[in-house]
């Protein structure tokens, strides 16, 4: 299949995925050229990524993958292993900037051009030496390791009568995870925000790297905590692609029960936070104790509060039996009416309401520019869900037939990310309600052969938006490179513009109303 009407032949991606069409560039222009058009369709970069195949007899490959109205297009270029080089796309998409500078930093592909500062080296290794490179380990003095040497960052400094700049992080008074946050004010009005993370770098890419599928699935649930359901079934997804196999209807349904308990967890979580956040410690309690519930129930029937290793290839590693079922189902009838109350009360609070509206405001034309998804994007109007029904896209299956409605705010602000988590949170009960009486009969697991040289790609709706799972198999049937991409790449570069204009102490609860993630960018 032909996208944008570009010269890349496209293929579409066998398996009950969402649709992905994978194709090659013949060359740099033709990357870009496609990167143009889709940009010019209002597409998004979802997703870039290197990878070493010299010891297979070839360069190096790069990645790309866009978000489209039909679905996701996955182009590949392939390099010379002597000074591999592409085309700058951060000129075209913003959102790439930082996936490119961690693509160098970790492969050694560059860009021609643009902002080459690097990302995830925080002085740990040199800058000659890159880890997913397939002779990193024989380069690594020896298996000595580097010295660490930190090196000055060239933050952007913004100058003028009255402006000064205040340094935040990366380790930070609370029990969060680091990120240094650079402010550049006059008095309290934030001019610009530039921020630097990559502390957290923990070389799950590189672990992967001749994993088996059993024990990949294992580490995807693990990369980014709050998001264990995502990333087991983007992984999961990405890998029977791969392989050409198709899980049971009951356990694509059980997935999905999975994904929006995960999904409700998290919202209670947020909405008592930004109370909290607010100066609304009734808000905070409340919320909390709610979300409390919800995970010890997680723990009774999935043997784990997170659900973690539940989803697998194939299908999931358990069953829940007619009393689990109906204990999900009187749980969300209870949840219901006390998030219905604990709403009214924030919506009629005044001093709440102060601070959630017009703050941290943003457009959906920057969340576009951005290539911004999930909760941030459809707080701008977007109508942008994998599992929505929308003009040329049908959501994979479950979600094909269960029929859910969006959840949509223009505001932009605060208030608005607000009241989308509020309507998230609903539908969620609805869907978890109608998933838990209509759950078909049928096996919940079927096996997955490793197909040699095969390779997939997953994408699932997070909570925090869209979650992706690239994976390729060696030719022995095992990992050559998965990677694993946080909705959070898109949405870091979109805080840095909602608190522009306005003052530093809004700025945690700005931030708490977008709630990315350290860990899942810092691979």
């Amino acid at each position: 299949m032909q996208l944008l009407d570009e010269p890349i032949d496209f293929a579409r991606q066998e398996g009950v995925g969402a649709p992905v069409w994978t194709g090659r560039a013949a060359d740099s222009q033709e990357l870009q050229a496609f990167a143009i058009a889709a940009h010019r369709a209002d597409g998004r970069i979802a997703a870039l990524w290197g990878s070493d195949s010299r010891q297979r007899g070839g360069g190096f490959r790069l990645d790309c993958v866009f978000g489209l109205n039909e679905g996701h297009a996955w182009v590949s270029l392939d390099l010379p292993a002597e000074n591999p080089a592409y085309p700058d796309l951060a000129g075209i998409f913003p959102a790439a900037n930082r996936m490119q500078r961690a693509t160098c930093d970790l492969v050694g592909i560059a860009t021609e051009g643009g902002d080459r500062r690097p990302w995830l080296r925080h002085g740990a290794w040199p800058a000659d030496w890159y880890p997913l490179r397939h002779d990193a380990a024989q380069l690594a003095n020896e298996g000595a390791g580097f010295p660490n040497a930190p090196s000055d960052y060239d933050f952007v400094q913004v100058g003028g009568d009255g402006a000064h700049e205040i340094p935040v992080g990366p380790i930070h008074a609370g029990i969060i995870e680091p990120g240094h946050f650079r402010f550049s004010v006059i008095g309290e009005r934030v001019l610009r925000l530039e921020q630097r993370l990559g502390y957290q770098h923990k070389g799950v890419e590189k672990l992967y790297i001749g994993m088996n599928v059993a024990d990949g699935a294992r580490l995807a649930g693990r990369i980014s905590g709050d998001s264990t359901c995502a990333y087991a079934w983007a992984y999961a997804a990405a890998v029977e692609a791969a392989c050409g196999v198709s899980p049971p209807p009951r356990a694509l349904l059980l997935r999905a029960l999975m994904l929006e308990r995960e999904r409700v967890a998290n919202h209670l979580g947020d909405l008592g936070a930004l109370g909290n956040d607010a100066a609304l410690a009734f808000g905070f309690s409340q919320f909390m104790r709610l979300k409390e519930d919800w995970l010890r129930l997680n723990g009774a029937l999935f043997c784990h509060r997170f659900m973690m290793d539940s989803i697998v290839p194939g299908g999931t590693a358990l069953d829940l039996d007619a009393p689990a079922l109906a204990a999900i189902v009187e749980q969300c009838d209870a949840i219901g009416r006390e998030v219905k109350e604990l709403q009214k009360i924030y919506d009629e609070h005044a001093g709440l309401q102060d601070r959630f509206l017009t703050t941290g405001a943003i457009d959906a034309d920057l969340a576009r520019e951005l290539s911004l998804t999930g909760v941030a994007a459809r707080a701008t109007g977007m109508i942008l869900d994998a599992r929505i029904h929308r003009q040329g896209y049908t959501p994979p299956p479950p979600y094909a037939m269960l029929g859910v409605r969006p959840a949509t705010d223009e505001r932009g602000d605060v208030a608005a990310r607000v009241a989308v988590r509020f309507a998230e949170v609903f539908e969620s009960l609805r869907l978890l309600r109608e998933i838990a009486v209509g759950l078909p009969d049928s096996g919940v697991r079927i096996d997955v052969p490793p197909v040699a040289d095969g390779y997939g790609l997953g994408v699932i709706e997070g909570w925090r938006g869209e979650v992706l799972v690239g994976v390729s198999f060696d030719g022995d049937g095992r990992l050559a490179r998965v990677h694993p991409h946080d909705p959070s790449w898109q949405a870091w570069p979109a805080l840095e513009h909602a608190v522009m204009r306005d003052i530093v102490p809004d700025f945690p609860l700005i931030n708490k109303s977008f709630n990315l993630s350290y860990s899942g960018v810092d691979l």
